[in-house]
Order: C-alpha cells, then structure tokens, then sequence
C-alpha cells in the first residue's frame, strides 16, 4: 500500500506543472478548477449531505496547503517536494477519517490525483485538436488559489 500510495504521489507531483497551466480569467479559472476538483472528489466518495458540509472546508484547506508546500518547495529536489506532500497528506488523512471514516478516507487522495489526470488529458486533448494556437505560457503554480 505504501509502495502505491509513493508512485501515485510521484506520479502527481511531476505533472503539477502541467496542472498549473493559467486560464484566461486569471484566479477565476483556479477558483473553478479547485471547486471542481472538490465536488469530482464529494461525488466519487459519495457522501452524505451533512459529511459534504463537514468534509467541503477541510478540503479547501487541504487544497490551499497542498499549493502552499509545492510554491514553498519548488526548488527542492522532487523526492524531498514528495516527502512534503506525503506528511501533508497522512496529516489530513487523519482530519479527514473523522468526519468521513476510515475507507472513504484512505480514497480522497486516490480522487483527487484521478482528477488531475482528467484535467491534464483534456488539455492535452485540446492542443492536439488546436495544433495552430500558440501553446499557453507556463504561469507559476500559485495561479490556482
């Protein structure tokens, strides 16, 4: 578990650059993805109305944190970037099995990593079905919150 759980996490801090990529509404478009990402990951856990309450501000703090240690940590070699994602994971991890319990807790980070994958396709999607438009600077990684 703990060998998946560091490929799946090394396979997702790589592709963060990718997942950065700036929209045309500045923050909105982060705003939008981070709101998406938090109700793609609700649906896929299935949760009820009142664990959706509960869950929904820990995951947005979860998210902000989550951008924080990968703007703070850019410089790092990316095993040490990873081993910051991981502690922030296993930390909320644990919040996160109070409110929503053990089995749909260890599946949030599972979610969210699909999500991005999704997200990441469907832009490259994009660029091959637009192959004349001028590819999209590459912003900072803080364009999402």
């Amino acid at each position: 578990m703990k060998k998946l759980f560091f490929i799946l996490s090394l396979l997702f801090v790589t592709a963060i650059p990718l997942l950065a990529q700036e929209d045309d509404d500045n923050n909105e478009g982060g705003e939008k993805i981070r709101d998406k990402m938090t109700e793609y990951v609700q649906k896929r856990l299935d949760l009820s109305k009142s664990e959706a309450e509960k869950f929904t501000p820990l995951f947005l703090r979860y998210f902000r944190e989550w951008r924080q240690t990968l703007r703070d940590n850019r410089t790092l070699p990316a095993l040490d970037r990873q081993q910051k994602i991981i502690e922030l994971r296993v930390r909320y991890r644990s919040q996160f099995r109070e409110i929503i319990g053990e089995q749909k807790s260890n599946q949030v980070f599972g979610h969210q990593d699909d999500f991005i994958r999704i997200l990441l396709n469907q832009r490259a999607e994009q660029r091959r079905n637009n192959p004349g438009q001028q590819p999209p600077k590459r912003p900072r990684v803080n364009k999402l919150l």
